[in-house]
């Protein structure tokens, strides 16, 4: 029996039944499994996806929206994936367009890898930035920073959620809410009983993945790194922003090396809203 051409099969909705398949996904194309991420991702966001007729998926994505219900502001896309056995035959600009549409005016943002940078220019997509990923076991060395940081308590999220709503410059509450479950570490940092950063360390295959991380200033991102380190064994995994020259030496001279480089992309918005200065890593580049 031929198969079928990927034009005639249907881009449906995924859900929370569909991650095992997803992780799948991410397997086919020799990327981590990353269950833990793609569960968050298809509660938190809007999953797309195209069936495989043998089974499994010809490829899939997520839109992860912030704003008011129903009325986005700012849409993230990520996990773009297509199957190798349909890989360059079109299937990923298809699930592309059809993203695009859908989310009519709202604007767009995804990280893009040197391999899809090409489609989502072709898409009008524009290049507005870079992020560094980092990855290695963090080793303490010199002074400590002298902020002082604690793990989140529950009465701690109501500040928390309105602290990122300043720097990201959007409303993340439906995903910012999920972060003590989805988190093994929450930490805020503080100055005078103020919160003035908070960080997240989320398990994701063998690593600890720092994000988000929303700081004052440099010192107090430091403090948070550090305080999140010491309290787990793993490698630690992240993506600072570039512009962060400073943090990013710093994090280098304590064992974490470049793992990558991603272009940071938007569409319908010449840059990304909120305060750049004090936004040091997203919570995942898959979400912004």
């Amino acid at each position: 029996m031929p198969t079928p051409s990927p034009a005639d099969l249907p881009i449906r909705r995924l859900t929370h039944r569909d991650l095992t398949a997803c992780a799948d996904l991410s397997e086919d194309r020799g990327w981590p499994r990353e269950e833990h991420k793609w569960g968050l991702l298809l509660t938190a966001g809007k999953g797309y996806g195209i069936d495989d007729p043998g089974g499994g998926l010809v490829a899939a994505c997520v839109v992860t929206e912030y704003g008011l219900y129903g009325n986005p502001e700012l849409g993230a896309i990520g996990m773009v994936l297509v199957a190798e056995r349909y890989a360059r035959q079109g299937v990923g600009r298809r699930l592309m367009q059809h993203i695009v549409a859908a989310m009519g005016t709202t604007p767009l943002t995804l990280y893009a890898t040197s391999n899809g940078r090409p489609l989502y220019e072709e898409l009008g997509f524009k290049v507005i930035g870079r992020s560094e990923m980092l990855r290695g076991h963090f080793t303490p060395d010199g002074p400590e920073p002298e902020v002082g940081t604690r793990a989140a308590t529950a009465e701690d999220l109501t500040e928390i959620i309105r602290l990122d709503e300043e720097v990201f410059g959007i409303d993340r509450t439906p995903v910012i809410t999920r972060l003590p479950a989805f988190s093994d570490q929450l930490r805020v940092a503080e100055e005078n009983g103020r919160i003035i950063g908070y960080a997240a360390a989320w398990p994701n295959m063998d690593t600890h993945v720092v994000g988000p991380l929303i700081a004052r200033d440099t010192e107090t991102a430091k403090a948070l790194l550090t305080s999140l380190a010491a309290h787990t064994d793993r490698p630690l995994r992240t993506d600072i922003d570039v512009r962060h020259e400073a943090l990013l030496a710093w994090v280098k001279e304590r064992g974490l090396a470049q793992a990558g480089l991603n272009a940071v992309m938007t569409y319908g918005i010449p840059e990304l809203p909120g305060d750049w200065t004090r936004r040091f890593a997203p919570l995942t580049v898959a979400a912004g």
